[in-house]
């Protein structure tokens, strides 16, 4: 009787077998209604959980039917936590004989730059040095503070009004690229705490949204500079980008705008309206129609906090237009910097490569110095950021070596310039595509 018992015992803990997949079937689930995708092997079912994804339905989307194992531990810096939310969305793993890379991904790169991952972490590159932030965020706020003691002191003729919306356009900037490293939760361990004081800082010190940052920018580093999959090359047929684009443009005869000139009409309504019309209209309407009222909250404080401090200056009409002319001179500079590592390279459809090769195509470097790395809040360094993420840009040059080295080793060029050329590759580029254009509209 005792030895049936334990034989039935053990029947019911047996487990029972894994389903397994090929690749071949995985990737018919790549559709808005139907995802699966694959993590360290493990095939997940995404469809209904990734409306509740944190960082949104579009980047986990993004990676349907394909490994997102490189992008998973990228975006995600407490992995023991988010792997709790796996677990009931696991059916399956890939089958033995199946290779753990989809499309004939280079297994080897794969395989190099996860050593390099794991070299990383044990040189502690990815712990923070939090003096570092509090002194960002002090002189950001310095900077605010001299804004409002210049015109105080000097009162609201147009030199002092000039000079304080310049101080003020510089703050906005490096609150702006501080805001980034929060967002990318790289200054804390606890995800927890980032997230408060990123929208703090992008929403009390920028007036702009957490939510809308976030799922707009993941969807650019999961898949940078890949047409219908980041929206930082989503130019609302106002630019034409790469040669892909453009050829198809010509082809089709689309000719919304001279896109031959559009390295000349760039610079009005590129730099000048990006921020004080298209963004500043983005916030406010996916807050409103997401309901993110927590977002809008904190916005809100920055534009009573604004106008308590500005209005008895220049009066309500007056803050209004200072506000948008702080907005202009901050968006040349934002537009500048965030263009220089991304619009000169490769842009084009989705190509399926691996994660480190598609990281290296779609960015490139600015040369370090103290004011380089100052001017773009480490952005220069975009080839690291977007392979670590959530690596704290003061540990940028560190790693730079080491994704040096391995560029070396497997002939993939790591591309390195001083900053006036890369802002100049802007121009050109976006000259170039308007010629493939103009070739193939009027002869294809």
């Amino acid at each position: 009787m005792g030895k049936g018992g334990n034989q039935g015992e053990g029947a019911t803990e047996r487990e029972v077998p894994m389903p397994t997949f090929s690749w071949e079937e995985i990737q018919k689930h790549n559709l808005r209604t139907d995802r699966w995708l694959v993590i360290d092997r493990k095939v997940y079912n995404i469809t209904k959980w990734s409306s509740r994804h944190p960082g949104g339905q579009r980047v986990i989307g993004h990676y349907a039917g394909e490994d997102a194992t490189d992008a998973f531990h990228a975006f995600h810096r407490d992995l023991n936590f988010v792997s709790k939310f796996l677990k009931p969305l696991l059916i399956g793993e890939l089958a033995p004989e199946e290779p753990s890379q989809d499309r004939g991904k280079n297994s080897q790169i794969t395989e190099d730059f996860r050593a390099l991952r794991k070299t990383a972490e044990d040189m502690n590159l990815f712990k923070s040095n939090h003096l570092f932030f509090l002194l960002l965020l002090a002189h950001v706020i310095a900077m605010e503070s001299i804004a409002w003691f210049t015109v105080s002191y000097f009162g609201n003729g147009w030199i002092p009004t000039v000079i304080t919306a310049c101080v003020l356009a510089t703050s906005q900037v490096q609150a702006g690229w501080l805001q980034h490293d929060y967002g990318h939760l790289s200054v804390y361990k606890k995800s927890m705490w980032n997230h408060l004081v990123h929208k703090f800082v992008i929403g009390h010190l920028k007036g702009a949204s957490a939510n809308w940052w976030n799922h707009r920018h993941f969807q650019h580093h999961a898949k940078p500079n890949i047409f219908y999959k980041d929206p930082d090359v989503n130019m609302l047929h106002v630019f034409v980008l790469g040669e892909w684009q453009p050829i198809e443009y010509g082809k089709k005869k689309l000719k919304y705008l001279p896109y031959n000139h559009q390295h000349e009409y760039f610079f009005l309504i590129g730099p000048p309206l990006l921020i004080p019309t298209y963004f500043q209209y983005q916030i406010i309407k996916t807050m409103i129609v997401r309901k993110d009222w927590v977002d809008l909250v904190w916005a809100i404080s920055y534009y009573a906090r604004f106008f308590i401090t500005y209005v008895p200056f220049y009066g309500i009409l007056g803050a209004i237009l200072f506000l948008n002319f702080v907005r202009f001179l901050e968006s040349h500079w934002f537009v500048w910097v965030t263009q220089m590592n991304h619009i000169a390279m490769e842009i084009d459809r989705e190509p399926y490569r691996d994660w480190f090769s598609s990281q290296l195509s779609a960015t490139c470097n600015v040369e370090q110095s103290f004011f380089n790395d100052w001017f773009s809040g480490h952005l220069n360094f975009q080839i690291e950021h977007h392979l670590f993420p959530t690596m704290p840009r003061h540990n940028f040059h560190k790693v730079a070596p080491l994704v040096k080295s391995l560029c070396t080793k497997y002939g993939i060029e790591y591309q390195e310039k001083p900053l006036l050329r890369a802002l100049l590759d802007i121009i050109k580029s976006l000259k170039k595509s308007g010629e493939l254009w103009l070739d193939a509209y009027l002869h294809k």
